[in-house]
């Protein structure tokens, strides 16, 4: 059994995908709604540390009150994006996926077939019909 993490949001498209590609590998995995159960602080620093990504790259801007804080100000240091992230976890942009092969932000989803230590079942197209795993399981277009 492979332990993998997705910080989830089922109103996303490219969360359900990517949560989709992970169960088509026949890996059921612990999904975190974040929304609902942001992680701590030390959680979001670790995760932002081991995906090797800056917070500003972790920041969502659509959707969120990114613009009325005025995140967008290259001055702002990592410490302020984080606790913008920590006070409006909407900040947090998705899906990030924890496994033992890493973490990620997968955007676009099938970034999680990096992360997957399975091979795809089947094939597999995002909800919007572009394939990205053929009838044999492997990926396309990579």
């Amino acid at each position: 059994m492979t332990d993998i993490i997705i910080y989830h949001n089922p109103d996303c498209g490219t969360s359900r995908n990517t949560l989709a590609m992970i169960r088509n590998a026949g890996i059921e995995p612990h999904v975190i709604e974040y929304l609902k159960t942001p992680p701590s602080l030390a959680m979001l620093e670790q995760l932002i540390e081991r995906a090797g990504i800056r917070p500003r790259a972790l920041l969502r801007e659509k959707g969120t009150p990114f613009a009325d804080l005025g995140l967008g100000d290259e001055i702002l240091d990592d410490d302020a994006l984080v606790d913008a992230m920590m006070a409006h976890p909407i900040l947090i942009n998705r899906p990030l996926v924890v496994s033992p092969l890493g973490v990620k932000l997968c955007r676009p989803s099938e970034e999680v077939l990096d992360l997957i230590p399975a091979r795809q079942r089947g094939a597999f197209a995002k909800e919007d019909g572009e394939q990205v795993v053929d009838d044999g399981g492997n990926r396309l277009g990579a």
